[in-house]
């Protein structure tokens, strides 16, 4: 089969290869996918580029990247229903903990890592679930209902924040997003009722203001050291901040006392370690809001598979309007 894969750390066009290896073999308990579509994330750029902290070299020998996608299932392994022959899944973790992703022809990995796709829901929509859409939907919904509650969601027009919009207006919540001025349209048009230019000097003023003065009852963070300050200004009490990056700032210095006050909670989300009880709860919810029509995520670009290189650049590019994807076909 055809696989993109990387020895060492390095510039996506100095390590990346296309070649050709041999087609796994599901082991038990496994399925083999035939992939359509690979989902491409800034966690894989960024692995690929050594940038995670502690990580001096590849775990592997080589290594094929990407977590996410989605396609169909050609054979099973030991132990695996065969009536699973033919289903249309998508795939979550692929490339987590192992040598071998999804930026290849085909995948061999564990059943439940190849979730059944809703019937209405596109094979391409499939590969944008693993890492934004569950993201998304835990960050939003991992402390339960939020129906009626002012949520602010920053950087809502990436992957993960235009998801979590959809999702939060959908569930009833008073969304307050912030985005580049250039966003502000596609994030109003998705659900948000106020949205500000996160570059404001008076953001923190017009946040309270849209929220009442109450303050905020859940943030969904992109950027939690450069927004910490912030974030003391405009939670409500015994609020809770779902962190899930800090990009710009991996080692923020964080205003203790007003977050004591208010007796914050810092909810940091990977979505990669996610128990599976809980697992299990956000993908059922994620499949709802898809089939209700409540959830679609943006593809803002589609590259062949021997233009990886092109993707994972691309997806580390600011200002992108939606998932990056390879096209498998």
């Amino acid at each position: 089969m055809r696989a993109v894969s990387y020895s060492q750390f390095g510039p996506a066009h100095d390590v990346l290869a296309l070649e050709q290896v041999a087609t796994p073999t599901p082991g038990p308990g496994e399925v083999l996918v035939r992939l359509a579509f690979s989902g491409v994330n800034p966690s894989d750029a960024k692995a690929r580029a050594g940038g995670r902290p502690g990580v001096t070299k590849p775990p592997f020998d080589r290594i094929i990247p990407h977590s996410d996608g989605a396609g169909v299932i050609e054979a099973v392994g030991d132990g695996v229903d065969r009536a699973r022959i033919g289903a249309r899944v998508w795939i979550w973790n692929g490339q987590w903990q192992r040598a071998c992703g999804t930026a290849a022809e085909y995948i061999a990995l564990p059943d439940a890592q190849a979730v059944r796709l809703p019937d209405a829901v596109s094979l391409e929509t499939g590969a944008t679930l693993g890492i934004p859409g569950l993201t998304a939907c835990q960050t939003v919904f991992g402390g339960g209902d939020v129906a009626g509650k002012p949520l602010l969601i920053s950087g809502g027009a990436g992957a993960v924040g235009h998801n979590a919009v959809q999702l939060a207006a959908w569930a009833g919540a008073e969304v307050i997003a912030t985005c580049s001025a250039t966003g502000m349209d596609r994030v109003r048009n998705a659900g948000a009722a106020h949205v500000f230019d996160y570059a404001d000097p008076d953001l923190a003023a017009k946040i309270m203001e849209a929220t009442g003065g109450k303050g905020v009852a859940r943030a969904i963070e992109v950027e939690f050291g450069a927004n910490a300050a912030l974030l003391a200004q405009v939670m409500a009490p015994l609020g809770t901040i779902a962190a899930y990056g800090s990009g710009k700032d991996m080692a923020p210095a964080l205003p203790f006392g007003p977050y004591l006050f208010k007796a914050l909670k810092i909810d940091i989300t990977l979505i990669y370690i996610l128990p599976w009880p809980e697992r299990q709860a956000i993908i059922t919810k994620l499949h709802e809001a898809l089939e209700r029509g409540a959830l679609t995520p943006a593809i803002g670009a589609q590259y062949p598979l021997e233009a990886c290189a092109e993707a994972q650049d691309a997806v580390m590019t600011p200002g992108r309007a939606g998932a990056v994807l390879l096209d498998l076909g």
